[in-house]
């Protein structure tokens, strides 16, 4: 499905990690695999480290102290905010929705729309069309956008494959008006039928959290985790990303009318550098026009990782000027979305720790 929004534009990003930083060659210690391997992942992969929350921290928590930080430092005014879009999948409560705990505990005005999106990595892109249909109306002038994720607390320590990979964080866009008259051009699919292969069995009303679904089970090479526990087919998730993502990003320029050369940054999700750097291949998009560096810092926070990858790597660039970049996000879903568009003279572009 094809989306095209004019007058639309970033303001500032801020980037929150937790403090609380995880070596990948420390983490594998504890598993029985051999030393030479894990080195090896280490090195293919991108792996190295990643930032966790301790126990006990949740969404809202990184979100508040995000947001505290933008309405101290005069970066953000209270009474400025018309929605709080928070895109999460490990939301404090199933009921109520984090984002009305968030506006709560900020004490943010009551004449203002708060509502929680459901999606995994593909929902930075996807809440960046959700805030910009959002500013069609009069009375939304500035939509804060939170995407944030504690997927380490549903992580099974004893299971390699995930757990030493996980990163946690939140991310704040702020979006508004543009007064230059900008055209943004989105794609976005969904395919359902594939949801199994990232998914947490147990923990909803299908299959509630009991005794039985936190035991842990052998499932193949020593790795142990339980129903209540994340799972992902890492090859099926591989095969997607490199079978769908070129074409939808290769239809969205073409609809704009842009080549790739004509894209200055290609920023896309981050599961590890392996990935990004076979998507680039595909792509004939070289390296440096796609960072891929951010799981070795932070791990796979998720829909964290495009702004954490615009605030790692393009800081004071996009504080600057202005930039094409392509934004690429796939995931949990499955979906798979992207997004053209300028993005630059953002007013801030930074990360910071949760301590």
């Amino acid at each position: 499905m094809n989306f095209t929004f004019h007058r639309k534009r970033i303001a500032g990003v801020l980037v929150v990690v937790p403090e609380n930083e995880r070596s990948f060659s420390e983490d594998m210690k504890n598993f029985n695999f051999p030393e030479a391997r894990s080195l090896k992942l280490k090195e293919v992969m991108g792996y190295d480290k990643r930032r966790v929350v301790e126990p006990g921290v949740c969404v809202s928590d990184l979100a508040v102290f995000g947001l505290e930080h933008l309405l101290g430092e005069g970066l953000l005014k209270r009474d400025e905010i018309d929605a709080l879009l928070l895109v999460t999948q490990t939301p404090d409560h199933f009921m109520p929705a984090t984002s009305s705990l968030i506006q709560g505990r900020l004490g943010l005005k009551q004449d203002m729309l708060c509502l929680d999106i459901n999606l995994a990595c593909a929902g930075f892109v996807i809440g960046l069309m959700q805030a910009f249909m959002l500013l069609e109306q009069e009375s939304v002038n500035k939509v804060v956008l939170i995407n944030a994720d504690v997927l380490s607390r549903k992580a099974s320590p004893k299971d390699r494959n995930i757990y030493p990979l996980i990163g946690d964080g939140a991310a704040i866009t702020i979006i508004e008006r543009d007064d230059e008259d900008s055209v943004i051009h989105a794609s976005v699919k969904t395919d359902g039928s594939r949801a199994g292969a990232l998914i947490i069995p147990a923990g909803g009303l299908r299959l509630p959290s009991s005794p039985e679904t936190a035991h842990l089970e052998e499932v193949g090479d020593n790795n142990l985790r339980a129903k209540d526990h994340v799972f992902m087919d890492g090859s099926a998730i591989f095969n997607f990303v490199q079978t769908e993502v070129p074409p939808l990003i290769e239809n969205l320029l073409a609809r704009a009318g842009v080549t790739s050369e004509e894209v200055d940054y290609f920023l896309c999700h981050q599961p590890n550098r392996f990935m990004l750097e076979k998507l680039a291949d595909k792509m004939k998009v070289p390296y440096a026009r796609m960072p891929n560096n951010v799981v070795e810092h932070f791990g796979n926070n998720g829909s964290v990782t495009i702004p954490t990858v615009m605030a790692y790597n393009l800081r004071e660039r996009l504080q600057r000027e202005q930039l094409q970049v392509c934004l690429a996000a796939y995931g949990g879903g499955l979906a798979w979305s992207a997004m053209l568009l300028k993005l630059g003279k953002l007013a801030f572009n930074n990360i910071i720790e949760y301590k």
